[in-house]
């Protein structure tokens, strides 16, 4: 254990120099913080740790995904399918439509209802049943629960789109329960942008506008088929609309704030191929027709057709302001929520609190490294400042890894730091007292130091060994600040074993060969 080869020496040493390096960014002023992050290459010391909503202050938003909206989106859209299922066997039916969370209609002919049921047997999961004519189709729980679950990842994944695209760094968006996001928002004092972000649909549709019922008696029921919606410019007026979609959002592969011939703001956008394909297909045989692009079942505008529009792209006009375009674009790049999502509860943490925290929780850490230190050289004495020094090349190592993996610090990662810091002590307390027993027994320095340091690794790596089992589970299990909290223990835990066994002895060892002591001085 005394003998280290040159590699391994090499080795820790360009480990430690690497670990203050990576760290350093985190101890200057926010100025230089920001030049490094600016100037300085990807691969060189320039990021730091990223602090949680309780130290840096920012929004807290709870967000309700209403799953209950999707699966009646779901079922509507189930509705065409036993439509066309019923016309293809050419039965004949009344009074198609969901109701209750089912879809039913009833069968004109008593004599098919049997040819009905197997007609409409989209899934072979579905429960359909007969009373009388009337037949009814419900989804099994089993569907249910698997719909609701796809409907709440593609709200998160949208949500973090939109949220990532207004900007804001290291957001925190985690699932609660069966229906509800918690969305954290370090450094944002005023979330009414994302709230109005959340709080919109996004379900953008093309259909043709049925222009006898829009410019005839406005009282008038819309045709079978259609549906009046209102304009977003004049809610008060409104436009009939085919039921049909001709294309919907999810064709468009980007979306971007522009202007349009008469220097408004607008949207442009422009569809993948198949979609591209289809609008110029349906465009070139609808040359006069209006068609309303529709957003939210809200008509934001409804242009003629002058020309087939073949290169796949187009533009949205709605007398936008540009900050209106640039949210509207934002919107559509991220796709529409499966669902609507209300905000049921929403709380703003100052920066004044969030700076008191940092100095309540650099104050204890402060306080709890001076004991240590104070501790450690009193008992250890010389062997204490070694074991010092490792303390703060630990704590480089926790800053420098949290910096280049990005990590969010919070009040109970700073508890972690702290817990890591006794723990690193207790290893070299370990270390020092076995060398201590092993001088009292008589045998020599060198003997006395390679006993401690093999002796007690056994001890020290079954406690952190059982440490890092804890932190691993509150790391995937947890969420938020448990979550925090395992991310700095599993990251102290492993460098404190590693200045400890490591920085320590090469430390000790350089002190022999140097001072060729004749008693250890512990």
């Amino acid at each position: 254990m005394i003998n280290i080869p040159r590699w391994k020496v090499i080795l820790v040493i360009a480990l430690s120099v690497l670990g203050i390096l990576y760290a350093l960014p985190n101890a200057l002023p926010p100025s230089a913080q920001r030049w490094l992050q600016d100037h300085m290459p990807a691969v060189l010391p320039h990021q730091t740790v990223n602090l949680g909503l309780d130290l840096r202050g920012g929004s807290h938003l709870l967000l309700d995904v209403q799953l209950d909206v999707a699966l009646a989106d779901h079922l509507n859209s189930m509705v065409d399918e036993v439509r066309s299922g019923l016309r293809k066997e050419k039965i004949t039916y009344t009074e198609l439509g969901v109701r209750d969370g089912k879809i039913s209609f009833r069968v004109g002919d008593p004599a098919q209802i049997d040819a009905a049921r197997e007609a409409v047997r989209i899934n072979r999961s579905l429960d359909i049943k007969a009373d009388g004519q009337l037949i009814t189709i419900a989804l099994p729980v089993d569907m249910i629960r698997e719909r609701q679950n796809l409907a709440m990842d593609q709200s998160m994944e949208i949500v973090r789109r939109r949220i990532d695209e207004t900007g804001t760094r290291e957001p925190s968006i985690q699932r609660q329960g069966g229906n509800r996001i918690l969305v954290q928002l370090p450094g944002v004092d005023d979330p009414q942008r994302i709230k109005q972000l959340m709080g919109q649909t996004a379900k953008l549709a093309f259909r043709f506008v049925d222009e006898n019922a829009t410019f005839g008696d406005p009282k008038a029921s819309p045709p079978p088929g259609t549906e009046r919606l209102p304009a977003a410019s004049s809610p008060d007026r409104g436009v009939v609309v085919q039921k049909r979609v001709i294309l919907s959002g999810e064709a468009l592969v980007d979306s971007q704030a522009s202007y349009d011939q008469y220097n408004n703001a607008a949207v442009s956008f422009k569809f993948d191929s198949l979609g591209g394909k289809k609008f110029a297909e349906a465009t070139r045989a609808n040359v006069g027709r209006l068609f309303a692009i529709v957003l939210d079942n809200k008509v934001l505008s409804f242009p003629k057709i002058n020309e087939p529009i073949l290169g796949g792209s187009g533009i949205i006009t709605g007398h936008f302001t540009i900050e209106e375009a640039k949210d509207l674009a934002l919107l559509l790049r991220a796709g529409a929520l499966p669902a609507p999502i209300k905000v049921l509860e929403e709380r703003t943490v100052g920066p004044g609190l969030g700076e008191d925290s940092i100095k309540a929780g650099a104050l204890a850490a402060v306080g709890g490294i001076a004991l240590v230190v104070i501790f450690m050289l009193l008992s250890y004495g010389l062997f204490g400042i070694f074991g010092t020094i490792a303390l703060f090349i630990n704590l480089a190592f926790i800053f420098a890894l949290l910096s280049i993996l990005q990590a969010t610090l919070t009040l109970p990662g700073i508890a972690g730091i702290v817990l890591t810091v006794g723990m690193a002590v207790d290893a070299n307390v370990l270390i020092f007292e076995r060398i201590r027993e092993e001088a009292r027994l008589g045998r020599s320095i060198i003997a006395s130091i390679d006993a401690g340091y093999s002796r007690a690794l056994s001890a020290i790596m079954d406690a952190n060994v059982t440490t890092l089992i804890s932190a691993f589970l509150l790391m995937i299990f947890g969420s938020g600040p448990i979550k925090g909290f395992g991310v700095t223990l599993t990251i102290g835990t492993i460098t404190s074993v590693f200045s400890a066994v490591w920085v320590t002895r090469l430390m000790v060892i350089a002190w022999l060969r140097v001072t060729k002591p004749k008693a250890i001085p512990i």
